[in-house]
């Protein structure tokens, strides 16, 4: 089978891998990487794969895919990719659509204080995050999980499916339509990474834990890095 992959950090690796495994004709879009987030685009090179790092949606694709599967791609795809593949296109989202589309999904979660998480399959439509549901699963957000934790359960447990939800796709199933209530969070750290010193402490407890995840930087009070609620309390007693 002709697979395109466009995909990025350790859960594109992954996927990658899984494809190998079956043996499939595969290309790549991917991203540059920092340092501290594995390459897909050396996992490419190691395995002699096809890549780029150009965006799909203003490429001439190197073959007409069968399927076309986005993991952590960070670029819209756009309707004239969309149409090459016949619809034949699906991304995972790290969310329970229609809830928490756009980005920073877990994150914003824990901060909200959901108790739940999880994430979905869905087919990727012209619109952000709003196409047909193929696979839809969900976790707890336990009272100690960082932005880091819950992102590698929620994706480990994703990747696990990435197969099933190939062959869905393959086979021409529809999915479900999108239902309930919807929201939306853009791009870019929520509030800044900058603690409000009028929230709440549990607030503040959950946004601290939610910006965890080294080596980016954690949550800030008065430009002081902040890691714990303690961290927090020793800070405000200074302005006292």
């Amino acid at each position: 089978m002709r697979v395109i992959l466009c995909g990025y950090h350790w859960a594109g690796c992954k996927s990658l891998k899984l494809l190998l495994n079956e043996r499939h004709e595969i290309f790549v879009y991917t991203h540059d990487s920092p340092y501290y987030i594995p390459s897909l685009k050396n996992m490419c090179i190691n395995n002699n794969i096809g890549y780029t790092t150009a965006n799909i949606s203003d490429s001439k694709l190197p073959f007409i895919p069968d399927v076309i599967c986005s993991i952590y791609y960070r670029n819209i795809i756009k309707k004239n990719i969309i149409d090459i593949c016949n619809g034949r296109i699906f991304n995972l989202h790290p969310s329970l659509l229609p809830k928490y589309r756009g980005c920073s999904s877990l994150t914003w979660a824990m901060i909200n204080g959901e108790k739940e998480a999880g994430f979905t399959y869905h087919y990727i439509d012209e619109s952000c995050d709003t196409g047909n549901i193929l696979l839809q699963k969900q976790i707890a957000i336990e009272e100690w999980d960082t932005q880091e934790t819950l992102y590698n359960r929620v994706q480990f447990m994703a990747l696990d499916y990435f197969n099933e939800v190939l062959g869905m796709v393959v086979s021409g199933i529809q999915g479900s339509p999108q239902t309930g209530e919807s929201s939306y969070y853009k791009r870019g750290c929520p509030f800044n990474g900058e603690i409000d010193s009028s929230w709440d402490n549990s607030y503040i407890e959950r946004f601290i834990r939610a910006m965890i995840y080294p080596p980016y930087p954690p949550a800030k009070y008065k430009k002081e890095n902040v890691v714990s609620l303690l961290d927090y309390s020793k800070l405000t007693k200074k302005d006292n």
